[in-house]
């Protein structure tokens, strides 16, 4: 038996790296399959595996056991609703490439994004990508965007990969990490993992200006070394983040803002929609609390497919 790390998954072989270099080919035992499990695939990438050498296959492995995860990120299936999708395990950190223009990112994915982040304690970093596209007015709402997510404890950095901008700066931020990179189809995210290690050379596409929407170039999610002891983990955009596996009742707690306030509340059980005495809707009043994050909280909140 051999322990290893899953760095591709296709859905039904993995390629799992063992000795830190060296990647070989595996399979899941039949038994493994979604059992228990309420999600479309029982095993993302990062996750930490125990591999035995197929009798009668040459170079081909079976994977036995799946390691308990130190975390992991979900999302709601594209195709089942009342099921999870995992997109990565055992990560230290996430980076939400976000672009305001060719394609434009809103302000609701961007904290869908951070939500599924808080909910399970994963660090995350807001990439501002393709700041050579914006004009002035675009260049301000960066600007305030920036402001904004740095004032929630959020780390956020300004990249260009024509004009080689903020890619030395995001090379330190994912250093000795495992960072999983997202966002929509086109956002930069090949390009800009091309630029951090030349050796990658994965595949990009041209934004379709017509339909201002990327192009899927990763089909699978794989993870990569780009130096010592550093690790991305590139994935195929997504076009819409459906939260999983978070309550109503505790929504509220994944908006750091909010949950500053919530224990100034009047009721234990406030939702802050239009209760007497709430804490949230006396900021929001006031103009301390960004009224496009409560909006994205009411709108994750009335979303009932969130919480089937």
């Amino acid at each position: 038996m051999i322990e290893g790390i899953v760095v591709k998954s296709t859905g039904s072989w993995y390629e799992v790296l063992i000795d830190r270099s060296t990647r070989i080919k595996a399979r899941l035992r039949g038994k493994f399959k979604i059992k228990d499990l309420n999600v479309t695939n029982p095993i993302a990438v990062g996750d930490k595996v125990l591999c035995q050498l197929e009798l009668g296959e040459e170079g081909t492995y079976v994977i036995h056991e799946i390691f308990p995860r130190e975390n992991y990120i979900i999302r709601k299936s594209v195709h089942k609703a009342k099921q999870g999708h995992l997109i990565a395990a055992n990560i230290d950190q996430m980076a939400l490439i976000v672009t305001l223009y060719q394609p434009r990112t809103s302000l609701g994915f961007i904290d869908r994004f951070l939500v599924s982040a808080e909910a399970f304690r994963i660090p995350a970093i807001i990439v501002f990508n393709k700041v050579d596209l914006y004009n002035e007015e675009e260049l301000e709402t960066l600007n305030k965007l920036s402001i904004l997510y740095t004032s929630l404890g959020y780390q956020c950095v300004v990249t260009s990969v024509v004009q080689d901008i903020g890619i030395t700066e995001l090379k330190l931020k994912i250093a000795d990490k495992i960072t999983l990179f997202s966002g929509h189809s086109g956002v930069g995210k090949s390009s800009l993992l091309n630029l951090i290690d030349v050796r990658l050379d994965l595949r990009t596409a041209e934004v379709s200006t017509f339909a201002d929407k990327g192009v899927h170039t990763t089909t699978f999610a794989e993870m990569f070394t780009t130096a010592k002891d550093t690790y991305v983990i590139d994935t195929p955009g997504i076009k819409e983040l459906g939260i999983f596996e978070i309550g109503q009742e505790e929504l509220a707690h994944y908006f750091p803002e909010m949950l500053a306030l919530m224990g100034d509340c009047k009721f234990n059980n406030c939702r802050h929609i239009n209760e007497p005495g709430c804490a949230v809707i006396s900021a929001l009043k006031q103009g301390s609390l960004s009224p496009t994050r409560y909006q994205s909280y009411i709108s994750m909140l009335n979303n009932e497919d969130n919480y089937r």
